[in-house]
């Protein structure tokens, strides 16, 4: 016997778009039985009201026990109880999307916990309510889906049987044959009425173990102080509130279902058929954001650095899993053959990097350890002489702070209301003159995101940018944070400036010279940090590494910094400068082009020097 398609019970509580695109199946093959069961009952009682004169009378009682009674009871029964529970259904659904509607308007400020423990009961009620009639709902369409299957054999089954006992003169017409396919229905409705019993019986404890759970199932934000988080994951479905601008400065929110497909965001509105593209998160940046008075809200970054889609989960829990996932897909994990085992162990390596390392040495000594292993089975042992090893709290304090923010908004705030210069990327003043000051050989820009900064004590190896991109990216993943600060990156052959993208303002500046060391990550090629060392009174000097996400590689900024450097010492020399100048790339026009390759990966604009070459 072919299965029956049948709702999962264990979905009811989710209430997915897919879940209800499915329950419109099942509610159409409802709507269209109980049609065709009207007309058929009005054919069975046409029937039945012919059989008038006394010969009759036995075929018309027979008729109406085995033809007539049947299609009524199943009518009455069956067809009546789907529609009731279609009804209940409806009205629990919407008042659990009223409360959930005010559970979202809770603000986040000046919290009323008394208030909100009332909406949250009141959000947990109308759930178990909603969950109750979907679970009572969902069983009564999985019986019709068997009922249907005999309903409308067995008038006709009593039907036939009624003429052939009251034709007992013609029942020589009746084969044996006719006789062992009456038979043969006959076990085939008992046998669906034993599956319909039996698959009853299931539903019944299922709805019973799905009815069993805690209150914390319908209860939002029940974990709010201890959620178990999974930061492993590489695609996410549920409900989030959107954020829609409907004027200036009027915001409405609006809840939807997404859901991850590949590198995309996706959204499903409650009685689509499917979803649809609304982000595509390649290479994005999410963080959490502060939107008006309502908590647990992220916004989704573009590479280009527009801002994009602004969402609002439901708990912390959701909140968290939602910017993890987000994050995993953008770094293109899914493309891998394994992502789900590259994302884990990306978290782990996050966390692994809390635990100290006494000694640069040891890794030095793993490197070598490999290299000799590998000499060996090639039959040329080479012995590794020992490098110098430094240990890790010579080149960092431990215990020291590290800053997440290149600036705090307040500071940003007053300089700009203090009228902080704008910067034009192309080292021009607001008059439209050249700026002399910030006439340079070298100008280019990248869009990176500040991830942290500390001091540190040494700047004579690159093991301490190392060190320190470690110490950021555990902070970082042991705290939770996730809010970057992205702006576009100029080196000059005078200095790094830090401009804020939309306001053109100068965050911050660091002097080329200033700059001790520079390297990219050996692994994650994103990743780029600097060594700064600044002059302080008393003659004493400090030093703090500065650490970056770019869109490009780290070694094409390396190279950018390089290169100004390199100008610097040539500026000393007027022959070794026009020697630099004169290997440096031309356009058509026979300018001067810099780091042209550079400049269109990052999407922005390659600066030329505006004289004439002289070859």
């Amino acid at each position: 016997m072919p299965a029956v398609d049948k709702l999962l019970l264990e979905e009811a509580l989710q209430d997915s778009p897919q879940t209800r695109s499915l329950l419109s199946v099942f509610e159409e093959d409802a709507g269209t039985l109980t049609e065709y069961t009207n007309q058929l009952l009005q054919a069975m009682q046409r029937v039945y009201g012919a059989q008038l004169n006394i010969l009759h009378t036995e075929l018309a009682k027979q008729l109406a026990d085995t033809m007539v009674l049947p299609i009524i009871q199943f009518r009455e029964k069956d067809l009546t109880e789907v529609s009731t529970l279609k009804d209940l259904f409806g009205l629990a659904s919407n008042e659990h999307d009223v409360s959930m509607a005010k559970y979202s308007r809770l603000p986040k400020r000046k919290e009323n916990e008394k208030i909100k423990a009332e909406v949250a009961k009141e959000v947990a009620n109308a759930r178990r309510k909603q969950h109750l009639s979907s679970l009572q709902y969902y069983c009564a369409l999985n019986a019709l889906q068997y009922r249907k299957r005999i309903a409308m054999v067995e008038p006709m089954l009593g039907y036939t049987q009624g003429q052939i006992n009251f034709f007992k003169k013609g029942a020589e017409m009746f084969s044996k044959r006719m006789d062992s396919f009456l038979s043969s229905v006959s076990n085939m409705v008992q046998s669906i009425q034993r599956d319909l019993d039996a698959e009853a019986e299931a539903m019944r404890v299922s709805q019973q173990d799905l009815l069993s759970v805690s209150e914390s199932v319908y209860t939002p934000d029940s974990d709010v102080t201890s959620p178990a988080i999974n930061r492993n994951l590489i695609q996410k479905a549920g409900y989030l509130n959107l954020r829609n601008k409907t004027g200036l400065v009027t915001t409405t929110w609006d809840r939807l279902y997404f859901f991850t497909q590949g590198g995309n965001l996706m959204c499903q509105p409650r009685g689509a058929v499917a979803g649809g593209l609304i982000q595509d998160l390649d290479n994005c940046s999410v963080m959490a954001v502060d939107c008006e008075d309502r908590r647990y809200c992220f916004q989704i970054t573009t590479p280009t650095g527009k801002s994009g889609i602004t969402l609002q989960a439901e708990s912390k829990k959701e909140y968290e899993e939602w910017i993890s996932a987000i994050n995993n897909i953008s770094r293109q994990i899914y493309l891998s053959d394994n992502p789900e085992a590259v994302a884990i162990k990306l978290n782990q390596t996050a966390l692994q990097a809390v635990t100290p390392i006494t000694s640069f040495g040891k890794k030095q000594e793993m490197r070598c350890s490999r290299q000799n292993v590998k000499n060996i089975e090639n039959d040329k042992i080479i012995s590794n002489e020992p490098s110098n090893m430094q240990d890790c709290t010579q080149l960092i304090a431990p215990g020291t702070p590290i800053q997440f923010d290149i600036v705090l908004p307040a500071t940003e705030f007053l300089d700009q209301n203090r009228g902080g210069k704008r910067t034009n990327p192309f080292g021009e003043s607001e008059d439209g003159k050249k700026d002399e000051e910030e006439d340079s050989l070298l100008k280019q820009m990248f869009v990176v995101r500040f991830l942290g900064s500390m001091a540190v004590k040494s700047d004579s190896t690159n093991e301490v940018i190392y060190e320190a991109m470690r110490q950021v990216l555990a902070a970082r993943a042991i705290h939770n944070i996730f809010r970057t600060t992205e702006s576009h990156l100029m080196v000059t052959s005078k200095n790094l400036r830090l401009i804020d993208p939309q306001t053109q303002v100068t965050r911050t500046s660091f002097e080329l010279a200033s700059v001790t060391q520079f390297a990219a990550h050996q692994e994650n090629k994103r990743l780029i940090g600097f060594v700064v060392r600044i002059a302080e009174a008393l003659g004493e000097e400090s030093m703090s590494a500065y650490i970056f996400e770019s869109n490009t590689e780290g070694e094409k900024i390396c190279y950018a910094i390089s290169l100004g450097k390199e100008i610097i010492e040539a500026q000393k020399d007027p022959e070794a400068l026009a020697q630099l100048m004169r290997s440096m790339p031309l356009t058509n026009d026979g300018k001067f082009m810099l780091l042209n390759d550079q400049a269109e990966e990052d999407g922005t604009v390659c600066e030329e020097r505006g004289e004439e070459s002289e070859a």
